[in-house]
């Protein structure tokens, strides 16, 4: 029979007995199996599968040796005996039948033998056996030691990937252990909030309201409350929608606007910072325009938890009512005045009535003859700043000396009242100056600064006026128009036709 021929019955019969092998492994007796047999038979496919399979048959080789020398190392007390005895057999089985380690004592004739043990360090060591002698040595293994050693691989392997099995699988069950456990756990997170001199130590936390469902599928609406940091918030992981249900209730009585928007979050983490996602901002609206209920809903988030009792909230809502009606009382006075001002501001002939501009009240003064209405400066009845004559329409007009006209406007009513006066944006710089150009007088630097400031309406300073726009060496009509655009804007669009 050809080697080719004889390698096929063998893959075959060892196929074979790994199937046998496998149905009754539970069934292979103990002492059938030799560590050393293993070791040496392993060996030995080793060097045949480097000649007939290469490096595959190699790596199962080593494999074996190893799964061998680990049994050795576990049952060591056991089997070391037993493992020494096969060594010592294998060692001397491969010696020279005339080498035999018994001989007759001289003078004993037929006594029987008696072995004498020789150290081991006496006996050379077998040399390795060449190629053509580990592969006679397959052929003539016995079907049943291969099929045992294919069986001894197959079993470990089999033990081997059972405890990585239970290895993973004990990992799964910890992982889903610990998911189950964060499903259950509140979550600490925290929002953006901006609310202008909150102080949540001092007045009432800000109530948010949360609305979705967690991580159990579970329902949630809720009020929870945080602070001006947005701190305070604990859910379950899940899926939420935020929103601000109510305004705190700052130390001072500060009541806030509730601002509309919403935003969703998701709960994943412990100590999650959800502020790039969810920020509201509560504005401060004008004390006098808060009302009753907006503080009463204030008060009752502030008994139900935004603060750290129910007599707390109690003095705080007292702060907001007691704010909001001085806001109120002080806007009630500052309508009173402007009314009594605007009073104050309001003119009237018997042919046209106006309002002193608000930039000039409490610094000019008038005097009336007929429908003639003349605004000077407070300081200086002799200062007159523009003077107001009614003229029936397609008569001429002619100002006082040294005036200049600065507008006009038609009543409607066959009247047309001209506005005139010095400019004084020209006048006085040329007059500070020590220029006699008709300078209706002349005036401390004070005056001229007030004169300066009221016909251009502060819109630049006198230095400016000075050596800017106008010059030392007078320029009129830029300084003319600089008061007439003024004017313009200010005082003539009140003249109107008395009713």
């Amino acid at each position: 029979m050809s080697d080719e021929t004889r390698g096929r019955e063998d893959a075959a019969q060892d196929a074979e007995a790994c199937a046998e092998a496998l149905e009754s492994l539970d069934r292979i007796a103990l002492d059938e199996l030799s560590l050393s047999d293993l070791a040496v038979d392993a060996q030995d496919e080793v060097r045949e599968g480097t000649e007939d399979e290469g490096s595959d048959a190699k790596d199962a080789s080593d494999e074996a040796e190893a799964e061998a020398e680990a049994e050795e190392d576990d049952s060591k007390d056991d089997v070391q005996s037993e493992s020494a005895s096969g060594e010592e057999t294998a060692l001397l089985g491969s010696l020279p039948a005339d080498d035999s380690l018994t001989r007759e004592l001289p003078g004993l004739g037929s006594a029987p033998a008696v072995d004498e043990t020789i150290a081991m360090g006496d006996i050379p060591l077998p040399s390795v056996p060449s190629a053509r002698e580990a592969k006679a040595r397959h052929h003539k293994m016995s079907p049943k030691r291969r099929n045992l050693m294919v069986a001894g691989v197959v079993a470990a392997a089999l033990v081997a990937g059972g405890a990585g099995y239970a290895a993973w699988n004990g990992y799964q069950q910890e992982q889903a252990a610990v998911a189950a456990v964060n499903a259950h756990t509140m979550m600490s997170v925290q929002i953006g909030v901006h609310a202008a001199g909150l102080d949540c130590s001092t007045g009432s936390k800000i109530p948010v309201q949360v609305s979705g469902q967690d991580s159990d599928g579970s329902s949630v609406s809720e009020t929870l409350y945080v602070d001006e940091h947005g701190r305070g918030i604990k859910l379950l992981p899940g899926d939420y929608t935020l929103s601000i249900a109510g305004s705190p209730i700052a130390a001072d009585g500060t009541i806030y606007t509730v601002p509309t928007t919403k935003a969703q979050v998701s709960v994943k983490s412990d100590g999650q910072d959800l502020s790039a996602q969810v920020s509201f901002k509560l504005k401060v609206p004008s004390a006098d325009t808060v009302t009753d209920d907006q503080i009463d809903a204030a008060a009752k988030y502030a008994e139900e938890g935004g603060a750290s009792s129910a007599a707390v909230a109690k003095v705080l809502q007292q702060a907001a009512t007691a704010r909001r009606d001085a806001a109120v009382n002080a806007m009630s006075s500052r309508e009173a005045q402007a009314a009594r001002d605007a009073d104050a501001r309001h003119k009237a002939t018997n042919l046209y009535q106006l309002d002193i501009p608000v930039e000039w009240y409490g610094k000019v003064a008038t005097w009336q003859n007929g429908n003639t209405l003349c605004i000077y400066l407070a300081s200086d009845s002799n200062t007159p700043i523009v003077t107001l004559v009614a003229v029936r329409d397609g008569e001429s007009f002619t100002p006082d000396k040294g005036d200049t006209v600065l507008g006009a406007a038609s009543l409607g009513n066959g009247y047309t009242v001209y506005a005139s006066g010095p400019v004084y944006p020209y006048v006085v710089p040329q007059t500070i100056n020590g220029r006699t150009q008709d300078p209706v007088s002349t005036y401390p630097m004070d005056t001229a600064i007030d004169l300066v400031e009221l016909t251009t309406g502060n819109r630049y300073t006198y230095s400016q006026i000075k050596n800017v726009l106008v010059g030392k060496d007078g320029k009129a009509d830029a300084a003319t128009k600089l008061e007439t655009d003024y004017l313009a804007q200010i005082l003539m669009p009140s003249i109107k036709a008395q009713d």
